[in-house]
This record gives C-alpha cells, sequence and structure tokens, in this order.
C-alpha cells in the first residue's frame, strides 16, 4: 500500500492491479460493488462515503455514486465570542470518486465513472484501520457488549477482551468511540417505549407466577413516579425475616434522576435481605403513603415490628399514618456521624467518648437521661440548640428505650447502604428503567446464591 504524488500535487494509490476498479467492470449486487471498492480504499489509504443515489420509478436503486471522505468543502461559520470543538481537516475537496450504474440487459451494476487520483496525503497502514468506513460493528458484535454490558463490563475491559481475540487491537474492526455510540443508540431505541417496556416485563413475570406484585403510578404525560416490585422470594424473605425493615431513599440509580427505594433485612446469616424496592419520583409524604401502602397490600403477614430510616420529616408523617403501631428507629449512624459537624472540635475531641459511652452503656432511660445531663453538663454545651433537638427524639434512637423491642442488631440504615454498595457494581446513573431492572434483578440473583451456598455449608 502507498501513493505516488505528481508534480501538480496529486497522489495516486499504488495497489495491485487486480484490487483496482476499471471502467466497465461488473458486480452481481451494490453490497459486492461497495466491499470492493472499500476493500479498494483501504488498501490505498482512504475512507470512502456516499455521495448521490438514483432510483427508477420502482424504487430500484439504478445508480450509485461513492467518493473520498475528503470530498467536498466545509463551510466555515463566525460565531462571535462562541468557543467552539477544534476538529481536524475533514474535507479537502478532493475529487475521487466512483459511480455504479445497473445494466438493464443483465441487471449488474457496472462501474461507468472511476477518479482515483486524490489531493491529499493518503493515511498509512499502521492507521487505516482508524477511518470511518473501515471500522464496522456487527450485529453479532452489538449483541456481545450488550451481553458484556448487562454483566457489569466497562467499555475499556470490553475492547480488551476484543483485542485478545482478534490478535491486536488494530483488528478489532472498531474503536473505542463505536463502542459509545453503538450504546448511545441502544438508549435512544427506549427512548418514550421505557415505561410501556418496564410495565410488559412486569406482566411476563407476574404471568409466570401470579404472586409476583409490582404497582406503578403514571402522571399526565404518562411518566413513571411511582413503581413498586417484589417477587415471590422476596415474599418469603419476609415471611421468616420481616421483623425489622430497614429503608433508606439516598440512590439515585437511573438516567431519570428517579429515587431507589429498596426495603431490607437481615436474614440468618447476618447477610443483607431484600424485602421489595420502589422507585420514587420525590419524597414528599404522599409518595411515601402510597409506598407503604404498597408495602403493606403485598405483605399477607402484615407490618414489621420495628422499622428504621435516617431523620427525613416527610418520611415520619407517613410511617405515622400508615404504621401507627410498630416502633420507628431513627438511624444512629447519622445522627453520631453528625457530632463532628455540629460541635466545636475541641469540644467534639474531648467530650464525644463520654457521649458515646452514655449511649451504649446506659441500660434504662433512667440511666440514659441522668449520664447525658451530666455529661452534658460538664462539657459547657448545655446551650447547644443541636445537642437539645437530638435529646428531644432520643426515644427514636438511643438503644435504651427500645431495649424490649427485638431488632436483630441493628440500630442504623447502613444495612441499606451496603446494599447499595452491592447493586452499585451492577447498575449506574445511565441506566434506563427497564435496564436497571434486569441489572438489579441479576444482581438479586447473585446475592440470594450466596446465601444459598451458606445454607449448603451449614
Amino acid at each position: 500500500m502507498g501513493s505516488s504524488s505528481s508534480n501538480d500535487g496529486n497522489y495516486v494509490p499504488q495497489v495491485r492491479f487486480e484490487q483496482i476498479p476499471q471502467i466497465g467492470q461488473e458486480f452481481e449486487s451494490l453490497d459486492e460493488a461497495h466491499n470492493f471498492y472499500n476493500e479498494y480504499a483501504r488498501e490505498a489509504g482512504f475512507s470512502t462515503r456516499l455521495w448521490s443515489t438514483k432510483k427508477n420509478n420502482s424504487g430500484e436503486i439504478i445508480r450509485r455514486e461513492m467518493v473520498c471522505y475528503k470530498q467536498s468543502s466545509r463551510k466555515k461559520v463566525e460565531l462571535n465570542n462562541v468557543r467552539t470543538r477544534k476538529r481536524g481537516i475533514t474535507r479537502e475537496g478532493c475529487n475521487v470518486k466512483i459511480c455504479f450504474i445497473k445494466s438493464e440487459s443483465n441487471k449488474k451494476f457496472i462501474v461507468s465513472i472511476f477518479f482515483e487520483a486524490h489531493n491529499h496525503v493518503l493515511t498509512t497502514p499502521r492507521k487505516v484501520h482508524l477511518l470511518r468506513s473501515h471500522r464496522s460493528m456487527s450485529s453479532a458484535k452489538k449483541d456481545l457488549t450488550q451481553q458484556l454490558s448487562a454483566a457489569n463490563v466497562s467499555i475499556s475491559q470490553q475492547i480488551g477482551i476484543f483485542e485478545v481475540e482478534a490478535g491486536g487491537i488494530e483488528n478489532v474492526g472498531c474503536i473505542e468511540k463505536d463502542f459509545y455510540n453503538a450504546r448511545r443508540d441502544e438508549v435512544k431505541m427506549y427512548a418514550g417505549h421505557d415505561a410501556q417496556m418496564l410495565y410488559e416485563y412486569f406482566e411476563s413475570q407476574k404471568a409466570r407466577n401470579p404472586e409476583y406484585y409490582f404497582a406503578i403510578n403514571m402522571d399526565p404525560e404518562n411518566k413513571i413516579t411511582h413503581c413498586f416490585w417484589e417477587d415471590v422470594e422476596c415474599k418469603k424473605a419476609y415471611q421468616v425475616f420481616g421483623d425489622v425493615v430497614v429503608f433508606d431513599t439516598t440512590y439515585n440509580t437511573n438516567r431519570y434522576g428517579m429515587i431507589f427505594v429498596p426495603f431490607v433485612g437481615v436474614n440468618h446469616h447476618g447477610q443483607t435481605i431484600l424485602f421489595a424496592c420502589a422507585f420514587l419520583s420525590d419524597e414528599t409524604t404522599e409518595s411515601f403513603l402510597w409506598l407503604l401502602k404498597q408495602f403493606l397490600s403485598c405483605m399477607q403477614e402484615g407490618p414489621p415490628k420495628m422499622i428504621i430510616t435516617d431523620q427525613y420529616p416527610a418520611m415520619g408523617k407517613a410511617i405515622a399514618e400508615v404504621l401507627p403501631n410498630i416502633v420507628h428507629r431513627f438511624c444512629m449512624w447519622h445522627i453520631l456521624n453528625k457530632f463532628s459537624e455540629k460541635l466545636d472540635a475541641v469540644k467534639w475531641r474531648d467530650n464525644y467518648p463520654s457521649f458515646h459511652k452514655c449511649k451504649w452503656n446506659s441500660s434504662s432511660p433512667e440511666e440514659f437521661e441522668f449520664g447525658w445531663a451530666e455529661v452534658v453538663d460538664q462539657s459547657g454545651l448545655s446551650s447547644n440548640a443541636w445537642l437539645k433537638s437530638v435529646y428531644d427524639i432520643r426515644f427514636m434512637w438511643i438503644p435504651a428505650y427500645v431495649n424490649d423491642t427485638f431488632f436483630v442488631g441493628m440500630s442504623s440504615s447502613q444495612r441499606v447502604e451496603n446494599c447499595h454498595a452491592f447493586f452499585k457494581s451492577y447498575v449506574s446513573k445511565k441506566n434506563t428503567l427497564m435496564d436497571f431492572v434486569v441489572r438489579f434483578t441479576r444482581a438479586l440473583k447473585h446475592q440470594r446464591h450466596q446465601e444459598l451456598m451458606l445454607d449448603h455449608k451449614d
């Protein structure tokens, strides 16, 4: 492969004679003609693109023209005070082209025009695989990338797999940008259909097992605002381990910014297990009311004995209305974390150990209140408004007030955060809702398999 340059600045590719198109050369089909010319372009060191197409009255293509990718010239648009992305020179007025016309006699495509002299330097062999017309992703490759993405294999790792398989990155047939474009096109395909696809997926699961439960709310524009689902295994888990439920709303997991809300508990191995999950578009009291009512409607065993949440007011109102007779605890970890933020640095350093000891070593409410008053007095923090506010809600986070209630050793919503950390390895904020649910279900199977392995050990 190479090219020769004449004195007038034209570059003529130097390739084997049998690869050079000839006037009058015939091809059985347009695809065959395309492939031949594109292979010639690869050997020569340039990229091709379609230029014009002519059809007859029946809609059949009777003429097709292909040109060099640097044919024509780009118009310059002057934009005052607007920063534009710097691009390479992609148009140089190159006149290279080929024209195929369909013969009326034998229906073959014949080369009628062929001009081969370029006005620009051709690409070297080491870089020709980067040219656009010599890159493509086959259907099989796209299917495989989708499967690898579902297994949470990053695009850079996928390229590594294809590189090993092809015997070199130059033999993969496409570049990193093509992988991202394929993913973009896949997301575009879901655009406007994501909600319907999710509904059909839930319906298919319910058809397989009538005990599968889901509920979806939509706004007047047919956009999902609330979505709740749980499978049979979730129900079974709640029947056995549903005494204490933890739920948290701090995790955004999809491209629409909807809030993912898992209801979790702990099993006999100390593992975090899932009872149900939902998407919410906001964190209003109305949304939490809807969520809790859905949770109760599908759990025949009734409400849990205890529920642990963070200090979100709207959530507290909904729980008080829907679950008035259960023990509601605030996440202790979130409250303890705020000590360093709400207290002076020196005060926190000198007095936090005493607060910590008072919290954990008090065996009764009376003992705690006496100890707390003593620590506050000795530390000189009696005027601290935040300390007063957490003391006012002491019965919702101090262990001494719930010692008579079974809480499986849980005092915080870190179970949910650990759950988030696990599922983050399978899903991302770029997922559509449908994509998220499919990946999430796969992750859930892995989580349950871990429980199965421990059962087997036992």
